[in-house]
């Protein structure tokens, strides 16, 4: 099962000022961040931003938040709860064909849309992106958190959200797997862009 850019969408959860200089091996989390978020731009892979209490830890990294679709703001340490999941969920289609064709009660409803595909990473990963990431799979999204761009403040508690989202379904990747299974062939358009965030 690999990654398909056509069918992600990326979340970065929490990358605010405040917070990182606090987060263990922070300049290195964010820096993983920045390459998702632009790998993201050049495959046309929608990328949303969450913000925790902003007014008391402040704005996402500027570079970050530019990057963003859009931004949400939230209290509640999961993202879902405020509404993230619908932002990810995509509008039902249209129906086909000629509507007066049929009478409206021998009309199919339009069918919701499966939720689709969820690359995940941000701060701190015990809290936040843990409580995010859990309720997405509950939401019956697939989720991908990767780990290289995920961050607490101590390494501990990193690890066990990361042994906790993987006891719940998720699946663990790193930057690299995640651009490299979004290109899919070192003859995609894009390679060598890509090639160039990782060098």
């Amino acid at each position: 099962m690999l990654l398909d850019a056509s069918e992600s969408q990326l979340v970065l959860v929490d990358y605010q000022e405040r917070l990182m200089p606090a987060i263990f091996e922070g300049p290195a989390v964010l820096a993983n961040a920045l390459r998702l978020a632009r790998a993201a731009q050049l495959l046309e892979v929608p990328v949303w931003g969450t913000e925790q209490n902003p007014s008391g830890l402040g704005p996402n990294d500027p570079a970050l938040r530019a990057l963003c679709h859009r931004t949400l703001a939230k209290m509640q340490f999961s993202a879902v709860e405020e509404g993230l999941g619908d932002w990810l969920r995509p509008a039902p289609r249209p129906q086909g064909g000629n509507a007066r064709s049929l009478p409206k009660h021998l009309q199919k409803p339009a069918q919701a849309p499966e939720p689709g595909v969820i690359v995940i990473a941000g701060c701190e990963a015990h809290i936040c992106l843990l409580q995010t990431a859990l309720d997405l799979l509950e939401d019956e999204f697939e989720v991908w958190v990767v780990t290289d761009a995920c961050g607490s403040r101590t390494e501990r508690n990193r690890d066990a959200a990361f042994d906790r989202l993987a006891g719940s379904g998720a699946e663990l990747v790193t930057t690299e797997m995640v651009l490299f299974e979004w290109l899919g062939s070192a003859e995609h358009p894009d390679f060598k862009a890509i090639q160039d965030l990782v060098r």
